[in-house]
C-alpha cells in the first residue's frame, strides 16, 4: 500500500491533534513558577523588573502551592513581600494547574483596588497569563472588577470580605485572605471569615486556604486565632556567619544578649548579638540562603516547603496545616539601621509602640493589665444630668444597629470639644423587613428631645448600619427621609482608616454609602474611656 507524503503528513496532524488534549506541562513549583514567569509592575512594586524568589520566601511560597498542605497562616510584619508571593502562587494556580481561585480582601474598595493595581498589572506583565486573557484592555464579561474568566475556563476572584453574601455560590480550589486581621471577626453575624470562606474549597480534590496578616491585638487578632489552630509555629533560623550556631532573629530588648543593638543615638551603629556565643553580626554578613524553617514545639523543620524532616532528621509527611511568622529584620526591602529609626520614632508616640509591635515585629500587641478597663471604672464615670438634652449640646446624631430582630438606636448630643452625652437609647423589636417595624424606625429618627433652655431638637443626622441585614432597606430609609440625614455605613477593619469615609458620589442604588474604619474608632473611644469625665 502506497501513501503519498501528504496522506503521511495528514496522517501526523490528525494523531498530533487527537492527543493534545492529554499534552501536560512538565511539574513545577511556585518558586520555580514564579522565578520563570512572575514581573514585578512599576505601579506596584518598590522596583520593576523580574521575579526573584528571596531565601525566606521560599518555603512559604512552595507550602502555598504543596497539594499536601491544606492551611498556611503567615504572621508578617510590613515589607516582606507577601502580596507579590501571593499574587504569585496565584498565577502559578491559574496557568500552571488551572484551578479556580477566590482572594478575600477586607473590604469591597480594597478588592477593587487591589483588582485595578495588582492583578490586571501582573496579568499585563506576564506573558503567560497575558496569553490566556484575550479580554486584556477592554470591556468584557470576562474581565470584571470581581472576576478574570481565563481562556483556559479558568476561573479568578477577588471580594470584599465584609458582606456575606461574597461568601456564597462560589466554588473554587483557592481560597485566599489578605490582610486577615483587618476582617470584622463576625461577617454580618453569620461566622469568621474563614470558616464561611473554607466552605468555598471543600469540594476540590486539593482544598487549599491562605491566610496572612500584620497582626493586631492580642486575643483578638484573627490571623493569631488562625494560628493557633496549626500545630506547627515556623520561624526562620539562620547560621551565626561567625559561630555557625542557627537561631532566628529577634529584636531583643536593653536586658537581653541578643538581638539588634546600638550606641546611644547611633542608629547607623547597628549590629545583632549573637544568642549563643555573642558574636557581632553585621546585615550585610548574614547569609540567609542556608536558613531553615523549624517549629520550636514539635521539632519539625524545612527548608524549601516541598520536603519536611522530624528534628531527628527523618523525612516526614507535610503537615495538613502550618503557620509561618517573618518579620523586618529578613527584609532586603529596608535596613536594620532604619528599623532602629522606626523604633526610637515609635517610643515618641503614645500609640507608636504599639503601631512598631505589630508592623516591624509581626507580632500581636498585649495591653497592659493595668490599662484595661473593667465595669466599675466606666460606672465611675457615669455622669447624670436633669434635663433630656444638657445646656451644652448643640447638636444631635443617632446611630442605628442592625440584628435579625430587631434594631437599636442611640441618640447622642454633642458638645464643644467633641464632648459627647448619651441623650436617648431605644430598642425597637421586630423583623427588619417588614414595614410595621420601620414605621417605628422612622418615628424613633424624628422624635424631639427638649433641651435645657426649654426649646426642642430633632436628630440632624444618623448613621444605619446595614450589616446582618438586607442593605437596600437601609437604602430605601435613606431615600426618604434625606440621603444627607440619614447614611447606610458599614465597617470596614483596615488599619490607619479614617473613622467615616464619606464618599464624593452616590452608588449605584442613589444613596451615600459611607465606610466606618472600626478599629481607628475603637481606639480613639478607648483612649477617651480613660480620660477623666468632663466636669
Amino acid at each position: 500500500m502506497n501513501i503519498s507524503e501528504q496522506q503521511l503528513n495528514n496522517m501526523m496532524s490528525a494523531v498530533t491533534t487527537a492527543l493534545q488534549p492529554l499534552i501536560r506541562a512538565l511539574p513545577v513549583t511556585p518558586v520555580e513558577w514564579a522565578d520563570q514567569n512572575y514581573y514585578l509592575p512599576k505601579e506596584s512594586s518598590y522596583g520593576e523588573g523580574e521575579w526573584k524568589t528571596l531565601p525566606f520566601q521560599i518555603a512559604i511560597m512552595n507550602s502555598m502551592g504543596n497539594d499536601q498542605i491544606r492551611t498556611v497562616n503567615l504572621i508578617k510584619s510590613a515589607r516582606v513581600g507577601y502580596t507579590k508571593m501571593l499574587l504569585g502562587v496565584v498565577g502559578y494556580f491559574i496557568e500552571h494547574k488551572s484551578r479556580n481561585s477566590l482572594l478575600f480582601q477586607p473590604t469591597d474598595s480594597a478588592a477593587e483596588d487591589f483588582m485595578k493595581s495588582h492583578v490586571e498589572a501582573t496579568i499585563r506583565n506576564v506573558p503567560c497569563l497575558k496569553d490566556l486573557s484575550p479580554w486584556l484592555g477592554r470591556k468584557h464579561r470576562d474581565n470584571t472588577l470581581t472576576l478574570k474568566r481565563f481562556s483556559s475556563g479558568v476561573g479568578f476572584w477577588c471580594l470584599g470580605g465584609a458582606a456575606a453574601k461574597n461568601y456564597r455560590e462560589k466554588s473554587v480550589d483557592v481560597v485566599c485572605y489578605d490582610e486577615l486581621s483587618s476582617f470584622e471577626p463576625d461577617v454580618e453575624k453569620e461566622g469568621s471569615p474563614t470558616l464561611l470562606g473554607d466552605k468555598r474549597i471543600e469540594g476540590s480534590v486539593w482544598p487549599k486556604s491562605i491566610r496572612g496578616s500584620t497582626p493586631k491585638i492580642k486575643g483578638t487578632c484573627q490571623i493569631e486565632k488562625a494560628a493557633n489552630e496549626s500545630a506547627h509555629f515556623m520561624r526562620f533560623y539562620v547560621p551565626c556567619p561567625h559561630c555557625g550556631e542557627e537561631q532566628y532573629l529577634k529584636f531583643g530588648d536593653d536586658a537581653s544578649p541578643f538581638g539588634l543593638k546600638w550606641e546611644k543615638n547611633k542608629p547607623e551603629s547597628v549590629f545583632y548579638l549573637c544568642e549563643h556565643h555573642g558574636c557581632v553580626i553585621h546585615q550585610s554578613e548574614l547569609d540567609q540562603s542556608n536558613g531553615r524553617w523549624i517549629c520550636e514545639n514539635t521539632g519539625m523543620w524545612t527548608r524549601d516547603g516541598l520536603m519536611f524532616f522530624s528534628a531527628r532528621g527523618d523525612e516526614i509527611p507535610p503537615p495538613r496545616s502550618i503557620t509561618f511568622h517573618i518579620w523586618t529584620a529578613y527584609s532586603p526591602f529596608t535596613t536594620w539601621v532604619q528599623i532602629v529609626y522606626d523604633w526610637l520614632d515609635a517610643l515618641k508616640d503614645p500609640n507608636g509602640l504599639k503601631t512598631f509591635v505589630n508592623t516591624t515585629l509581626g507580632e500581636t500587641w498585649e495591653e497592659a493589665v493595668g490599662e484595661k478597663l473593667d465595669h466599675q471604672v466606666l460606672m465611675d464615670k457615669v455622669v447624670r444630668y436633669t434635663a433630656a438634652v444638657p445646656a451644652r449640646v448643640v447638636y444631635l446624631t443617632a446611630g442605628i444597629d442592625s440584628q435579625r430582630n430587631r434594631f437599636e438606636m442611640y441618640v447622642w448630643g454633642w458638645a464643644p470639644g467633641e464632648e459627647a452625652f448619651l441623650v436617648d437609647k431605644i430598642i425597637i423589636m421586630g423583623r427588619p423587613d417588614e414595614e410595621e417595624t420601620l414605621l417605628r424606625v422612622d418615628a424613633a429618627i424624628n422624635k424631639k428631645y427638649r433641651h435645657a433652655d426649654g426649646t426642642e431638637m430633632t436628630i440632624s443626622r444618623v448613621c444605619w448600619d446595614i450589616g446582618g441585614i438586607d442593605g437596600e432597606i437601609v437604602y430605601q430609609r435613606s431615600k426618604k427621609h434625606g440621603v444627607f440625614r440619614v447614611l447606610p455605613v458599614k465597617g470596614a477593619s483596615v488599619y490607619g482608616k479614617p473613622v467615616i469615609t464619606m464618599p464624593k458620589t452616590r452608588n449605584q442604588r442613589g444613596v451615600y454609602l459611607c465606610e466606618v474604619g472600626t478599629d481607628t474608632a475603637k481606639e480613639i473611644l478607648y483612649a477617651r474611656m480613660k480620660a477623666d469625665p468632663t466636669p
